[in-house]
């Protein structure tokens, strides 16, 4: 007979083999010539049923140092993830700033994670959601993934998750689901296919109906892109840019995007740096995507309600991990190039089409053709980009017009908003194609006839500016080899100075909206290397960090100057060491000029006036690109009218600055932000216990773990193999190659989720630990802590040291399990359970000193149920009123009684939390120092 094939009586404890953990016999049952056992297992709390070799007398069992090491390491990540410790600093690339650490902290200290991040402009929100996203992914509360942006950021949003956390976001186009769904069953739910996904925001919203479109045309194009997005059950859904999801009605398509998608997922992330912006009823259906309960009504917007939802920190009270200011003063210039008499052709031609421009508007103003005043507003941004911008888009101007019929199809639906979101190359590929007016096709053919002359007869006059600039600057600098980024609207401008610049010697690196994600990192680390200049367009300009150049150059000028902050914020961007330098050229006498002098100089002046950097911190970029429109137009249609058209402009900027700079009470945040903390993340021991709590607990689960130089070689218990694995991040950053194991991967969050448990009847194991000294003697033990009420239980780890004499000692506990955590553990013998019952004077010590612990518990746990009952109280009230005002009384007395149903259920829910039952556990006991009298 085997040690495993005895026979145990129904009480007593046992070690089972195959769960590695004591047990005790519950049943025990012969049939047909075998003994059947059903056995409970403390660490599980489960019964299973066992056979009589899975069995072994528990006494025989002498516990390992991989169970030691184990235990105590995997324990004390438990314990500091219940302590709220932070997973993403650790296991991220990205070393979160001060702010960015208070967010993330801030973010994970509710249960309930559904926020509105509304950090100042610059101050990196996508930085925050993405460490917000590692941490839950971390802590396996989140696998599938939303990101909703508008089209202009979804590529700044992949870049930046890739670059800092890892992470890649699958963009998906909803126009290509029709076509894929030929290949897939017509019930499959494609927004499944993939567990990270970014779409842009106007891509997926509803449709009310499409002129010529089919009912059955209508209901798929919205089950595709709307009704399968929100039900393919998401864990985090963020959105970027959310202030635009509160439209100016609750039946706007984009608010019932929102309104789906916040319905769609536990956890929910609103990003932007302008919510209210003056508009309170906007504000509030913003406030009730994050959270309907505590915002029933306008009249529950105050800072009181407000605040436990947003996350905002202000530019000025940003700090480096130094404590020094985030942000350094930058210098913007406007400069005015003259025309020279050889530039005569030029000038020609800026005027031509700008009458060209005039009359065009008139007539689309006239016949109500909003897409062809786009197309002219677009010449006019083109012609004083570069003769090579105007004359190409003439040529496909001139070939479409030569068509017999043109559409303006790529219009329909499409509303102001996702015009403005474009960027101007894409906005001149589509509004080219716009249908035309009748003497149109002549205008072309001339001015496409003078633009061509006009390049014949040489180089633009910005062209030549821009060289003496960098001439210019590489002296005052005193740097040769000074770096420069130049931005464009338009890519045939791009390729014209390509040409012109490396012609004379200059190095070129290029970005545009065509070159996918790798295309685009090949061009910054070429720029960052050794090429001298990057000229980029604007959609190439998306999710740009280049800190290691100081000096822009707006080489042509959006009409609205929210975007041209959006390039500048390229390289004026955290951790920028210089005084960043921008110079904004403009084409010397002409009305863009005149427009751009006079509304500088305002805009200048609201700022100092409301204390902000500039207008586009508090600012939409999208929500004023009419107005601008309107601005440059007007100027051009009567250039006398400048000044006061200007003054109209800045006073409805003023207007809603000041209604935003009054609501910003509603979401400050004070707090202080401390540096020394944000610098500790980088080498947290939180790595190293995770390694070793894994490499030490796979032997016993079935796998193992061997060292092979700076990386392990894994076999894990599940049977997957690792040939080359770290688990910290510098070791990852620094290897490429390895395999980078976090507690995201589910086989290592099994490893560390299987605690052991220490029952009384289990011998010590008495061992020697190094740099403890020899006159520490006594049993140390570690202990769980939980309390369990449903959906609210919660846990802790104490460890406990009774000396020889019996007395206990808390700082010698806490050393002892520090040093099992980093020293060496040497096993020399055991002592029996029964000897001086170590057990039963250990629970007591736990007993008394967990006491504390277990209190802080139950003040969370009764916080917690608090505020829950307060939102469902005030949802309630709130909601109970508001069907006052319905006209009827048959359907008050109906949504009533609903209303009450449902509130009495959900206090019901919150009554049963409030029961707790607490519970105190062993995970680990040994003998530490000299054996004891009467061991063995």
């Amino acid at each position: 007979m085997t040690r495993g094939d005895l026979e145990h009586g129904i009480g007593e404890w046992c070690w089972h083999e195959r769960h590695a953990s004591p047990c005790r016999v519950v049943d025990r049952e012969e049939i047909w010539g075998e003994t059947a056992y059903r056995v409970w297992l403390p660490g599980k709390d489960a019964v299973v049923r066992a056979r009589s070799r899975d069995l072994i007398p528990l006494d025989s069992i002498q516990p390992t140092v991989e169970h030691i090491l184990h235990t105590a390491a995997a324990a004390k990540l438990l314990d500091a993830l219940e302590d709220n410790l932070l997973l993403a600093p650790i296991q991220s690339s990205v070393v979160p700033l001060p702010h960015q650490l208070y967010a993330l902290n801030r973010a994970m200290s509710r249960d309930r994670i559904r926020y509105l991040l509304a950090d100042e402009v610059g101050l990196g929100k996508t930085i925050e959601a993405g460490l917000i996203l590692r941490e839950l992914k971390l802590r396996g509360m989140a696998r599938r993934i939303l990101v909703v942006a508008p089209k202009g950021l979804v590529r700044q949003w992949q870049a930046e998750m890739r670059l800092h956390f890892g992470e890649t976001l699958q963009f998906v186009e909803p126009s290509e689901l029709s076509a894929f769904r030929q290949w897939r069953s017509e019930e499959e739910n494609l927004w499944r296919l993939h567990d990270q996904v970014i779409c842009s925001l106007d891509s997926v919203k509803p449709m009310e109906g499409r002129r010529g479109w089919s009912a059955e045309q209508l209901s798929t194009y919205n089950r595709e892109r709307f009704e399968d997005l929100v039900s393919a059950s998401w864990d985090l859904v963020i959105i970027d840019e959310a202030h635009r999801m509160g439209g100016s009605t609750d039946q706007v398509a984009r608010y019932k995007l929102g309104a789906a998608l916040a319905e769609a997922a536990p956890y929910l992330l609103l990003l932007s740096a302008t919510p209210h912006q003056g508009k309170t009823d906007q504000f509030h259906r913003l406030m009730q995507l994050v959270d309907r309960d505590s915002f029933p009504d306008e009249s529950s917007i105050n800072s009181d309600r407000v605040r436990p939802f947003v996350i905002r920190t202000e530019k000025r009270a940003a700090i480096d991990a130094e404590g020094q200011p985030l942000f350094k003063p930058r210098m913007t210039r406007l400069h005015a190039v003259a025309w020279s008499e050889r530039h005569a052709a030029q000038r020609q031609l800026y005027e031509a089409v700008t009458d060209y421009v005039r009359h065009g508007y008139n007539q689309a103003m006239a016949a109500k053709q909003r897409h062809v005043g786009f197309l002219m507003i677009l010449m006019q941004r083109l012609v004083t980009s570069s003769t090579a911008a105007i004359r190409t888009t003439l040529e496909k101007r001139q070939a479409l017009l030569d068509q017999p019929q043109l559409q303006a199809s790529l219009f329909d639906g499409t509303d102001v908003d996702e015009w403005a979101e474009l960027d101007g190359q894409t906005q001149v590929d589509i509004a080219v194609q716009a249908r035309g007016w009748e003497t149109e096709k002549a205008e072309v053919e001339t001015l496409l006839n003078l633009a061509r002359a006009t390049e014949g007869q040489g180089t633009d006059a910005k062209a030549e500016a821009l060289l003496e600039l960098i001439y210019k600057l590489q002296q005052e600098e005193n740097d040769p080899a000074l770096k420069m980024l130049v931005f464009t609207e338009f890519v045939s401008t791009q390729a014209m100075l390509v040409e012109f610049l490396e012609s004379r010697g200059f190095s070129i690196a290029t970005l545009n909206g065509g070159m996918d994600l790798d295309a685009r990192a090949k061009a910054q680390q070429a720029f960052a290397r050794d090429v001298r200049i990057m000229i980029s367009t604007d959609a190439g300009g998306e999710g740009l960090n280049l800190q290691f150049c100081h000096v822009i150059v707006n080489f042509d000028m959006p009409w609205n100057p929210m975007r041209v902050e959006q390039r500048i914020g390229r390289v004026d961007r955290i951790g920028q060491p210089h005084v960043v330098r921008a110079f904004n050229f403009v084409l010397e006498d002409t009305v863009e000029h005149r427009v751009r002098e006079v509304l500088e100089t305002k805009l200048a002046i609201i700022a100092e006036e409301f204390g902000v950097d500039k207008a586009a911190d508090v600012m939409d970029s999208v929500e004023t690109e009419p107005l601008f429109d309107e601005l440059f137009v007007q100027g051009l249609q009567n250039p006398d009218a400048i000044e006061s058209e200007c003054d109209a402009v800045v006073s409805q900027l003023r207007s809603t600055i000041a209604e935003t700079s009054k609501s910003s009470e509603l979401l400050s945040d004070s707090h202080e932000l401390d540096a020394d903390d944000a610098r500790k993340w980088r080498d947290h021991p939180a790595q190293f216990w995770l390694e070793r709590a894994i490499t030490t607990g796979l032997p016993a689960r079935g796998g193992s773990a061997v060292k092979e130089g700076d990386a392990w070689q894994v076999r894990w218990a599940d049977g997957s193999e690792s040939a080359k694995v770290c688990f910290d991040a510098r070791t990852a950053e620094e290897r490429p190659d390895i395999e980078w194991v976090t507690l995201e991967d589910p086989r290592a969050r099994a490893v560390i989720s299987d605690l052991p448990r220490h029952v009384s009847a289990q011998p010590l194991a008495t061992v020697r630990i190094t740099g403890l000294p020899d006159s520490v003697r006594g049993v140390w033990s570690l202990w769980e802590i939980s309390l369990s009420a449903d959906d609210f239980s919660r846990r802790r780890f104490l460890s406990v040291f009774v000396n020889d004499e019996g007395r206990t000692f808390l700082p010698t506990a806490k050393r002892i399990w520090d040093l099992l955590l980093t020293e060496q553990v040497e096993p020399v013998g055991s002592i029996s359970a029964e000897d001086a019952d170590w057990f039963a004077r250990s629970r007591g010590a736990a007993l008394a000193q967990g006491e504390r612990m277990f209190t802080e518990l139950v003040e969370e746990h009764r916080t917690r149920i608090q505020e829950e009952r307060e939102r469902a109280k005030y949802a309630y009230d709130a909601r109970h009123q508001a069907i006052g005002r319905v006209g009827l009384q048959t359907v008050r007395d109906f949504r009533r009684k609903r209303l009450q149903a449902d509130h009495d259920a959900r206090m019901a829910q919150l009554n049963a939390a409030d029961a707790y039952i607490p519970d105190l556990n062993a995970v680990l006991m040994l003998r530490v120092g000299e054996a004891a009298p009467g061991a063995s």
